[in-house]
């Protein structure tokens, strides 16, 4: 039994560390408040340390992660500590910081010893959370599901009996894990909404970016190198090595594979832990702002329909997650790693091993999920994370707005690659990781697993099929966005599809098992055919079943760079002969950025269509030929280009597409930008495009008859014009024939040079901005008049 005055003691000291922490922001000043907290949390018990996670822990978060505590939205300084251990090049400091946030360090242990005792609950702010769960909380229905839609709240959705309202109670451990996932998010929206556009150039340097693309450089930049390991990503890399086990999931449960229930003594909290961290990052960082962030069979299990589609529809992912997000994949790819060590996943299983998280069966016996029965496996890892990776990548490559920084999308690119290639990935690639959080590289804790091969073999072919959409629709919906920023850099976007290209013909079995599998999803079963492809037809109805859920609401959008309006999510195309399959499509595509490298010329134009050589003899490795014919079927294709553009259009309301409403101009064919009213540019675009097909704007001189007009004879007695009438009827009739003789000349003018109306210009700020303080001045004089 602790004495009251000790607890007061306790008490004292912890409301003495909040005052150290709020003034610590020199490095010894940062030392000296982390040695503190140690000492605090050395020399109390953990009943006494509920004073320290009650009073001092909230504000020890804020400056750790450099949160700004102003309301209505926290937001990321650079004063951090996280960040101020970053910068310095004092490792002896950023060690000191990394120790007390450390697995292995007294604040953890506490924190574990304080949760055991249930001793501290948090209440996390709402606005915090992801975008959808913040729109479900709004309503009490879709409160109430949520605890049983999605694992991560289990038990975790309180109602608050004061305010009325629902609200996620937390434990220590949650609560610091829920802020840790949240500092990026921050700190990208923070950046994003303090971008400076600038004006793009003639030609951007290749250098600017590339190196970031795995690949296309072997030398790092020093700062790219630094950032590869800075204090963030070494606290993330420390918590996915001791919370998430990636091979020997049975280590940590020696019953698991029996009938045998635990004891009651057993301790579940390092697979509990484990399941809440990768469910906290995948939720924050691939699903939050995501208007389908569960899969459509789960929400209507459920009878859940998202009200907040039309809000988030469009909205690109968070940006800046790119490099953290690449860390959690490749770690959880190991998972993969250590199923190919056995036998192959779906040889072994009889049917493929699709069914983990996000099935209607197993979401409805979520009850029986609770504790460790709901830990996820090394192969489930994948199951988890694929659906709303797989959104997550392909939402950075639809929504991605025009003029913006091309260093998110490289980031995600790279997460792409690495997903597509987890034979590719060994223990050496988190060798410089593991030396920062002093673990040894020979990963012993995760198993031992030993360096796979370097290239694709057969005992990879049940991941493929379980992630088939990365290797096909995936690369449609890519080619797509190379298309839409051709224009903004040639060299980089031809090295990218090259990059993907070249993994998709990297072994001549992975290529004929995707061609196979693409086969069998465009064809009927038939027992004459080839055993080898009837196997693969038990593939089929997943594969279709995911292209619809796992797309869901991606394509039937305005989203510039998508070309399967007609068939959103319903079919396969990169090996369709059809005008919107791949073969075409990057037909096309060579053609175009043939001509955007030989305009922009400078002294790397031979090296560049060198490049695009190779790009064309991988494309015709993958298509089985040579992709480029020459003589008249080039003539044709290259005279087609400019109609086969409209593939890459969105779709506007009503009858009239982007592709159909063509201006004079590129700019004009773009999505809208932010400098103007979204609303309105749609509006006065679809009016344009009206204008024009009425009057006769969009066809040519030549296909348009000229006008012919029509005179009438008058008496001779009508040139007697009588009274004031008559003159005013004369006037008026002659001021009319005047304007439309003029308005058909403009007309003919306008069909004879090509020109069509363009009221877009309309729809900037600007002019928006300048319409409204007019009228609001004759307003408010008119206002002023009256009174007088």
């Amino acid at each position: 039994m602790v004495s009251h005055s000790y607890a007061t003691d306790a008490q004292t000291k912890a409301k003495g560390l909040v005052s150290a922490i709020l003034t610590a922001a020199s490095r010894p000043e940062i030392a000296a408040a982390c040695a503190s907290v140690e000492a605090f949390l050395h020399q109390h018990t953990p009943d006494q340390a509920r004073w320290f996670f009650s009073i001092t822990f909230p504000t020890l978060i804020c400056k750790l992660f450099g949160f700004e505590d102003s309301p209505p939205q926290k937001s990321v300084t650079p004063s951090g500590w996280i960040d101020v251990a970053s910068s310095s090049s004092d490792s002896a400091f950023s060690g000191k910081v990394f120790n007390l946030l450390s697995p292995d360090s007294v604040l953890m242990s506490s924190i574990s010893a304080v949760d055991r005792l249930s001793l501290v609950k948090y209440v996390f702010p709402i606005e915090r959370l992801p975008d959808w769960v913040k729109f479900m909380l709004q309503n009490d229905r879709d409160a109430r599901v949520l605890d049983d839609l999605c694992p991560l709240f289990k038990n975790r959705v309180k109602e608050d009996s004061v305010k009325g309202s629902f609200q996620v109670e937390l434990n220590v451990f949650e609560y610091y894990m829920f802020w840790f996932a949240y500092c990026p998010v921050c700190r990208g929206n923070s950046e994003n909404r303090g971008i400076i556009r600038v004006q793009r150039s003639k030609r951007f340097r290749l250098e600017s970016w590339a190196h970031s693309l795995p690949g296309f450089s072997n030398v790092k930049r020093g700062k790219e190198q630094k950032n590869e390991c800075n204090l963030y990503t070494r606290l993330l890399y420390s918590y996915l090595r001791a919370f998430v086990s990636v091979h020997d999931i049975n280590a940590h449960l020696p019953y698991r594979s029996s009938l045998l229930h635990y004891p009651s003594g057993y301790d579940t909290s390092v697979v509990e832990h484990a399941e809440f961290f990768v469910y906290t990052l995948v939720h924050f960082w691939l699903t939050d702002n995501d208007f389908s962030p569960l899969p459509v069979n789960v929400c209507k299990s459920f009878g859940v329909n998202f009200p907040f589609r039309a809000v988030l529809s469009e909205t690109p992912p968070t940006p800046g997650l790119g490099e953290v997000v690449n860390v959690f994949v490749k770690y959880l790819n190991l998972s993969s790693i250590g199923l190919n060590e056995g036998s192959d996943l779906v040889e072994s299983t009889g049917s493929p091993m699709w069914r983990g998280v996000g099935s209607v069966a197993n979401v409805k016996s979520r009850d029986s999920m609770q504790g460790v029965s709901g830990l996820m496996s090394g192969s489930a890892w994948n199951s988890l994370t694929k659906r709303p990776l797989y959104r997550y990548i392909l939402r950075t490559f639809l929504f991605c707005p025009v003029e913006t920084s091309m260093k998110n999308v490289s980031q995600v690119f790279s997460v792409w690659v690495n997903y597509m290639e987890p034979w590719a990935i060994n223990l050496e690639d988190f060798s410089e990781l593991d030396a920062n959080v002093g673990a040894s590289t020979d990963n012993s804790k995760n198993g031992g697993t030993e360096s796979p091969s370097r290239g694709y073999s057969s005992s990879w072919q049940g991941f493929v099929l379980t992630n088939y959409l990365f290797y096909s629709s995936m690369v449609m919906h890519f080619v797509g966005f190379a298309h839409k920023f051709l224009h903004a850099d040639p060299e980089v976007i031809v090295h990218m599809v090259s990059k993907i290209i070249n993994i998709l013909t990297s072994s001549p079995e992975l290529t004929e098992l995707i061609k196979n599998v693409d086969t069998v999803f465009h064809s009927k079963r038939s027992g004459s055919s080839k055993s080898l492809l009837n196997n693969f037809y038990r593939f089929v109805p997943t594969i279709r079943e995911q292209l619809q859920d796992w797309e869901d609401g991606l394509c039937e959008s305005d989203a510039d760079g998508s070309f399967l309006h007609e068939n959103w999510n319903r079919d396969l195309r990169l090996f369709s002969d059809g005008e919107d399959g791949g073969q075409q499509l990057l037909q096309l595509f060579l053609l175009r950025a043939e001509s955007e490298l030989q305009a922009i010329g400078g002294d790397n134009l031979a090296h560049n269509l060198q490049c695009l050589d190779s790009l064309k003899a991988q494309i015709g490795c993958l298509f089985g030929g040579s992709i480029l014919k020459s003589g008249s079927e080039l003539a044709e294709a290259r005279h087609c280009q400019q109609s086969r553009d409209d593939v890459f259009k969105p779709r506007m309301v009503g009858n009239y597409t982007m592709a159909d409403v063509k201006y004079k101009g590129d700019w004009m064919k773009r999505p809208i930008s932010s400098d103007e009213v979204a609303w309105l540019a749609k509006l006065l675009v679809a009016l344009s495009a009206w204008l024009n097909d009425t009057l006769g704007l969009n066809q040519g001189e030549s296909s348009h008859a000229r006008n012919s007009w029509s005179y009438t004879e008058v008496s001779g007695d009508a040139g007697d014009i009588c009274g004031p009438t008559e003159t005013m009827r004369v006037v008026l009739s002659s001021i009319s024939t005047w304007l439309i003789t003029v308005g058909g000349a403009a007309v003919d003018f306008m069909r004879k040079h090509g020109l069509r109306i363009n009221l877009r210009m309309l729809a900037s700020k600007k002019v928006v901005t300048v319409l409204l303080v007019v009228a609001a001045f004759n307003a408010l004089r008119k206002a002023f008049s009256g009174l007088k």
